[in-house]
């Protein structure tokens, strides 16, 4: 998806239209190559001269996106100066920016009080409320102590404990950031915090959860109709955090639940109108609870995480950033009216007449992650940053951790080390394409370092990963363990380790020094980035084999328990940091 500049110098300045896009950093990139395709000039502001994608933009203005004023008087210079004719944005929370700037330049644009409505969580509540869009309950926490905070929120839900968890977000902010969900006022108290220190207006919202799968829908509102860009399903992992492992698209919920697939789509549109949304991108984030459809978020731009620019142009053929960008730049979309249908089945009062682009085959998404500490080394990548060892059906290697670097246990989805986008003709195809790849990139951790020692300090009984559905994740149990073992296993498996007296030994395999409990079990416990057990043992092995003598110098400083533990806690990282971090016999 690069686009090289030198292809546009064919046209005069003074011919070409000029795009504003707001943000510089990858997520970015599918907007200023779409101004690029349509022969415009590029002009970018962020706050970040060094960001990624500074050096793509023809002219390039070192603005922080919060500063809706500074840029709306940049924007009203370049015009007056015959040099802009849209404003953009993909991937960030700035859309109410966007329009701010549109607005007062004439573009084309949502509402600024659209926006708005799209960025501030109570505002879209409100909206939400006010039109019977079904959305969770709940509540605006702005000040006071933590003890007022929570008696507001107890008042506010009564039921709020165990078999009633609520969900902590901040007002203004995404990516996850500073949302989890709590089962009790301890918790409670922490996220409430956590959620105003993640907020730019320093407010917390707390809504009830809803249960049930959870997709992502792109759309562009174009001239009184609605067209759906994207429909895929979402991965949600590691309670009490809502971390996106990934995302397939298009959804099997069309074929598996024809009605849920529509009833979604008619609760989005209707989520639309509700927010006032009339000229450009709208993004949900939506469930099919045990109650029906019910609208997560409606944001008044394009998706990130790697949907709008990469997996569904993949997946359909469409580049929909461009189609965005036309819009944006008073232009007609014209492939984006040329190849949508409109949708059959939905109800006919529905304030847009709603048409969709069909996916023309599948797109799967998938990150992997870290448990905390600083990167040694990345093992199975080229220095090219691919994939050391191609796999099939891999489009993207999309790499954000490298040795240096400091790596934690995802919180939010920003904190993952790197994405694959793999693509085939079935949705199981490219699942299980994306994953082959992700579990071949490894990250070695540097041993001896505090912050990974504590993440293995948790004791044995707290072992097994605490996100199997309706279970309570309590914050202390987090950050989780890499494989979830069944009861009896981690029973089998304690015993084993509770009488084992014995050391690692370096001149053995560790399969040889396997617990035998666990020998059943190589090929069924799969961890957090995809691997067997008996893949994690195998390429902790081939490293090792590689490090030879300076591995050999650890032996009997090492319990066999405490390896044990750290695998079944941290996959391979964990075997390689306890051995590489264990006495060596000349310390």
């Amino acid at each position: 998806m690069t686009t090289d500049k030198r292809t546009h110098t064919a046209a005069s300045s003074e011919a070409r239209r000029t795009l504003l896009v707001l943000g510089a950093g990858l997520m970015q990139r599918p907007a200023i190559e779409a101004a690029r395709s349509l022969d415009c000039q590029v002009v970018v502001v962020d706050g970040n001269h060094q960001a990624l994608c500074v050096p793509l933009a023809d002219q390039f203005f070192p603005l922080d996106l919060k500063d809706k004023e500074g840029i709306k008087e940049l924007a009203l210079s370049l015009q007056s100066q015959g040099r802009l004719h849209g404003v953009f944005t993909a991937g960030t929370d700035f859309s109410a920016t966007v329009s701010y700037v549109g607005e007062a330049c004439g573009f084309s644009v949502h509402s600024y009080q659209a926006a708005c409505n799209a960025s501030d969580k109570i505002l879209m509540r409100r909206c939400f409320q006010g039109a019977s869009v079904a959305s969770p309950a709940f509540l605006e926490v702005a000040s006071g102590t933590g003890a007022d905070s929570i008696n507001q929120v107890a008042a506010a839900f009564p039921a709020f404990g165990e078999d009633c968890p609520l969900v902590v977000k901040p007002v203004d902010n995404m990516g996850g950031r500073g949302c989890r969900l709590v089962y009790c006022r301890q918790d409670l108290e922490l996220a409430l915090e956590e959620a105003k220190r993640n907020s730019r207006s320093g407010r917390a919202i707390v809504e009830e959860y809803m249960a049930g799968p959870e997709f992502s829908i792109d759309a562009l509102v174009y001239n009184g109709t609605v067209t759906i860009c994207g429909f895929a399903d979402r991965h949600i992992f590691f309670p009490p955090y809502f971390i996106e492992m990934g995302h397939t698209i298009p959804t099997s919920l069309s074929q598996a639940n024809p009605q849920g697939y529509l009833d979604l789509l008619a609760t989005f549109v209707r989520g639309i109108k509700s927010l006032g949304l009339t000229c450009g991108a709208a993004k949900a984030d939506i469930k099919l609870t045990p109650k029906g459809a019910m609208v997560g978020e409606i944001a008044a731009r394009l998706s990130g995480g790697y949907m709008s620019g990469w997996t569904y142009p993949y997946s359909s053929d469409l580049f929909l950033t461009r189609q965005a960008a036309a819009i944006a730049l008073g232009l007609e979309p014209e492939e984006l009216l040329s190849r949508r249908q409109p949708v059959a089945g939905l109800p006919q009062d529905l304030p847009f007449a709603v048409h969709q682009i069909p996916s023309l085959r599948h797109c799967a998404e998938r990150a992997w992650i870290s448990i905390p500490g600083r990167v040694k080394a990345v093992h199975g990548l080229s220095k090219e940053q691919n994939l050391a060892v191609p796999c099939e059906g891999v489009q993207d290697v999309l790499v954000r951790s490298q040795p240096g670097d400091s790596v934690s246990f995802p919180r939010n989805n920003v904190e993952k080390c790197g994405n694959i986008i793999a693509v085939d003709s079935t949705w199981q195809g490219a699942a299980t394409k994306a994953q082959a790849a992700v579990k071949t990139i490894l990250l070695e951790l540097e041993p001896c370092q505090r912050v990974t020692d504590d993440f293995f300090d948790l004791p044995l009984p707290q072992l097994r990963q605490p996100c199997q559905r309706g279970q309570a994740a309590h914050e202390e149990s987090f950050p989780p363990a890499a494989f979830i073992l069944p009861p009896l296993l981690e029973q089998e498996l304690a015993q084993y380790l509770s009488s084992n007296k014995e050391a690692f030994d370096a001149t053995r395999s560790l399969l040889q020094q396997l617990p035998p409990c666990l020998e059943p079990w190589l090929d069924s416990l799969v961890d957090w980035n995809h691997r067997s057990l008996g893949e994690t043992i195998s390429l902790a092995q081939g490293i090792l084999d590689a490090q030879g003598d300076s591995i050999g110098s650890c032996g009997g400083s090492l319990s066999l328990v405490r390896l044990w533990q750290a695998c079944i806690l941290g996959g391979v990282q964990g075997i390689l940091y306890m051995i590489a971090s264990a006495p060596r016999r000349n310390d």
